[in-house]
């Protein structure tokens, strides 16, 4: 039996993603100076080239230049808390990037889409491993980025299990060191994952350890046997480009609530990034296609309820 080492569940994690449907490409080909280069230097997060086609693609019959600055508003996303800039650009995603222009006296806006949510195929998925980013002096290498036209919106920081020292937490750690060192990366993510090969969570940006989740069923309609690697479960699971798309569309939110300082009695709004979970995703889009069916002309008008426990997210 071959020895288990980061390097092996690395492997079997991407191989598992081109089934799905998942280009793949090695980090270090697509360097710069690399002989497919597609960087300008290893401080370029996005692969621009990549989202210029998809921009131009997606929005056919908007000017080349509202394309373009479209494009540019999404690189120049900056400012010093890491959640409000992964904030603005989901708005951008999910509300389209808005370019504004003249017409007949009247402001009105292009409205530029970076993702096909309604036609999942008609989007570019690619899996790259070993992707070094260098960002004020810090050189990091995440283990697998899953970009959608060039967006890195998937992190899986991978760990050994068998490596004693190496555990989960040691991954969710490794998260956090990057969110300090290569802030740039989390301006795009939607979902970070951490893995020891067997166990493996998922969680947003902003996520504590404790919040981190495990996915738990495959297709929606049973759990997965507990003989099968986790890591197997999450990515079959959640990471079809199907899946991940509508995850990233309906089924995050950014909650805000406010806290008051019990020393100052300054009251400030504290904002949280929430990714629902296996349970949540799954009923919630049962629930939505029988409540069609009962509505439909031909349904009995019985939505039905759904029975989830206490703290399982049922308000949101």
């Amino acid at each position: 039996m071959n020895k288990l080492t980061e390097n092996n569940i690395e492997t079997f994690a991407i191989e598992v993603l081109k089934t799905l449907g998942w280009e793949y490409v090695h980090g270090l080909s697509i360097a710069p100076g690399a002989e497919y280069a597609e960087r300008e230097s290893f401080e370029q997060i996005i692969l621009t080239q990549r989202l210029r086609k998809a921009v131009a693609r997606l929005n056919p019959d908007i000017p080349a230049d509202a394309q373009e600055q479209a494009v540019q508003k999404v690189l120049r996303i900056y400012s010093p808390d890491v959640l409000h800039n992964n904030e603005t650009f989901h708005q951008f995603v999910i509300e389209k990037v808005k370019i504004p222009y003249q017409q007949d006296g009247y402001e009105r806006s292009y409205e530029v889409a970076l993702i096909d949510f309604s036609h999942p195929s008609n989007n570019e998925f690619l899996v790259v491993n070993q992707y070094i980013i260098i960002e004020n002096n810090q050189n990091k290498r995440p283990d697998i980025l899953l970009f959608v036209n060039g967006i890195p919106i998937v992190l899986i920081e991978l760990k050994n299990a068998a490596d004693e020292n190496a555990t989960i937490r040691k991954a969710f750690d490794q998260i956090q060191t990057y969110k300090a060192t290569i802030p740039g990366l989390f301006t795009y993510n939607a979902v970070c994952i951490i893995s020891d090969g067997m166990d493996c969570r998922a969680g947003s940006v902003s996520a504590g350890f404790s919040r981190y989740m495990t996915w738990k069923s495959a297709d929606g309609k049973k759990e997965a046997s507990r003989f099968i690697p986790q890591l197997e479960i999450l990515i079959k699971g959640m990471l079809t480009p199907t899946t991940l798309l509508d995850l990233v569309r309906n089924f995050i939110i950014f909650e805000k609530s406010k806290k008051k300082d019990p020393k100052t009695g300054i009251t400030q709004v504290e904002t949280e990034k929430k990714l629902a979970a296996y349970h949540q995703y799954y009923a919630v889009n049962k629930a939505v296609e029988n409540t069609l069916k009962a509505a439909s002309a031909n349904g009995n008008r019985k939505g039905g309820v759904v029975w989830h426990t206490q703290g399982s997210g049922k308000s949101i």
